[in-house]
């Protein structure tokens, strides 16, 4: 299966954030842009330890991706760099960012929703 990033659904669209997002054999496949300065961090409020609970197989195209886990450590993904963030930890650019996410589709739903959740208030 195969799709261009620009045929793939809009998920999730705020100023400054696009996801575009579909289900793939039981995994969310998704193509995300970022613009300097996004953080999901008040976004995961309300989720346990106010951290996203769903585990995410990446690869950075652009920019940089700044991770923070649950245990306190951080790493910065750059460009051209394959990542993991296992369930528990939060995320933000300090530039504009692009990259693509593979995760468990169960999961990845439950924290779409809350984020759309989030976003409305």
């Amino acid at each position: 299966m195969q799709v261009s990033k620009e045929r793939l659904p809009v998920l999730l669209q705020a100023p400054g954030a696009m996801m575009r997002s579909e289900p793939w054999g039981g995994m969310a496949v998704s193509y995300v842009q970022l613009a300097k300065g996004t953080d999901f961090t008040p976004l995961l409020k309300g989720l346990r330890d106010d951290l996203c609970q769903c585990p995410h197989w990446g690869y950075l195209l652009k920019g940089s991706l700044h991770l923070r886990f649950a245990d306190g450590r951080e790493e910065v993904v750059k460009a051209g760099e394959p990542w993991y963030a296992p369930p528990g930890h939060t995320a933000w650019c300090d530039e504009d960012t692009e990259f693509v996410d593979f995760s468990p589709e169960h999961e990845f739903e439950q924290v779409i929703r809350h984020v759309k959740e989030q976003m409305k208030s």
